[in-house]
């Protein structure tokens, strides 16, 4: 990263942050108004460590006033994406043009952090369509590039194998559940993978790591079946900026010119590396609907000594879960990414989709639907008796088909897999 002048990423994120602040008084109907209920005198804020004066804004926030956070006209808006509402309903979030140069130069970043360069080409197995803005960001960044681009969409991996074979890219980008059936394909039919021009792969919307940066059983999974090196990112619609791993792989790398996080615990104090809270962020140069102090419902923490790597930013540890989606379940307390883990390690269990619902007394109850290998009887009590173990309680089990599972876990409306609902 460039500094103008020397400056120090806190001085460069200081003024950008006064010159967000004018911006949102004088353009944002949801500022002015939290601004003016608050007595939040913008002047009296002058680095980062003043933000904390600062309210956060929630999503429920962004879902009950979506247009009060826009902050320039209709004809100064170039494209209208959403967010895949995984929690409550989408929200819509405003691009200028400006804004869309602002979120080619992140993912540029991030694919040179994952040692991208213009002598690769990317097949992106994931959809350019439905307002998806992570499509198009790669896309963008891939063209700032320089790099190959071949949009194939998600799905299919008869044709994406054709196309890997007929074009040769060097590089996908694709969410990791995905990249195993496309192993599976590969087995099924006789193709060797590993003779394959692919060799690094761009993980995204699911966790391949443990919080100790070691491959969780995904990551696992599609490692011990092709020799590929593995690329975790994270990143939200509402944030337009990504962490994405550079080869140390530990960790995401914050790219502080672009916003400022924090990781807040439950009384909103901002926490130190190794502590894990609420990632809060603050949108940098954003123009059509920037974010002051959002509460992302993602919790991790950061890690601050010095990558391998070079670079100067702190890095941010997988998520370890969302804070709407906690589950207390007899005793225990579980996170969604957790109880995914522990599905994903057993053979005998194909795909699966966890449901939570509050029982008549309104505790949380798990309903696993499990795709099972086979139908025996000893593979539901190895299935039954590994959950006891591992989780010490017992969920609810129902067993489906290939085709119920499809269904489940792609209702018409869907841009990436449902594995998690939550009735409650």
């Amino acid at each position: 990263m460039t500094h103008s002048q020397g400056q120090t990423p806190e001085q460069i994120q200081s003024q950008k942050l006064t010159k967000l602040l004018a911006y949102l008084q004088a353009n944002s109907p949801f500022y002015q108004e939290l601004f003016a209920k608050n007595n939040v005198d913008i002047s009296s804020i002058r680095s980062v460590a003043d933000l904390q004066q600062m309210p956060t804004t929630t999503k429920e926030d962004l879902q009950q006033r979506n247009a009060d956070f826009f902050c320039v006209p209709p004809e100064s808006v170039i494209e209208y994406t959403s967010t895949s509402g995984t929690l409550g309903g989408p929200v819509t979030i405003a691009l200028t043009n400006k804004d869309l140069d602002r979120l080619a130069i992140n993912e540029y970043n991030s694919f040179v952090s994952a040692e991208g360069s213009s002598t690769d080409t990317y097949q992106l197995m994931l959809t350019l369509d439905r307002q998806f803005m992570a499509g198009m960001a790669y896309y963008l960044g891939l063209r700032k590039l320089g790099a190959g681009i071949i949009r194939l969409g998600p799905g299919v991996p008869s044709l994406q194998w054709e196309t890997i074979k007929r074009l040769q890219p060097t590089a996908i980008v694709a969410v990791p559940s995905f990249i195993l059936k496309l192993i599976k394909f590969a087995q099924d039919n006789g193709i060797d993978i590993n003779a394959s021009s692919v060799k690094k792969a761009i993980c995204i919307g699911e966790n391949i790591r443990n919080t100790d940066f070691s491959l969780n059983i995904l990551g696992k999974k599609i490692t011990d079946n092709w020799d590929i090196d593995l690329y975790s990112t994270y990143a939200s619609t509402e944030m337009q900026t990504a962490f994405t791993e550079c080869s140390a792989q530990h960790g995401g790398h914050y790219q502080p010119e672009l916003m400022i996080a924090e990781i807040l615990d439950e009384d909103e104090n901002v926490l130190g590396p190794n502590e894990p809270g609420e990632l809060t962020i603050t949108t940098l140069g954003v123009e059509g609907m920037p974010l002051l102090r959002y509460k992302t419902g993602d919790i991790a923490m950061y890690f601050d000594e010095p990558c391998s790597c070079g670079r100067s930013s702190w890095r941010l540890s997988p998520i370890l879960g969302r804070k709407k989606q906690m589950i207390k379940f007899k005793g225990t307390t579980l996170y969604p990414p957790a109880l995914f883990d522990i599905l994903n390690e057993r053979e005998e269990i194909l795909d699966f989709v966890v449901e939570v619902y509050p029982n008549e007394v309104g505790l949380d109850e798990v309903l696993l639907y499990i795709l099972p290998s086979d139908t025996h009887q000893e593979t539901d009590h190895q299935i039954r008796a590994y959950l006891q173990a591992r989780l010490r309680v017992s969920p609810q089990i129902k067993y489906v088909t290939a085709e119920d599972i499809q269904r489940m876990q792609f209702p018409e409306t869907t841009r990436k897999a449902v594995k998690f609902i939550d009735r409650r």
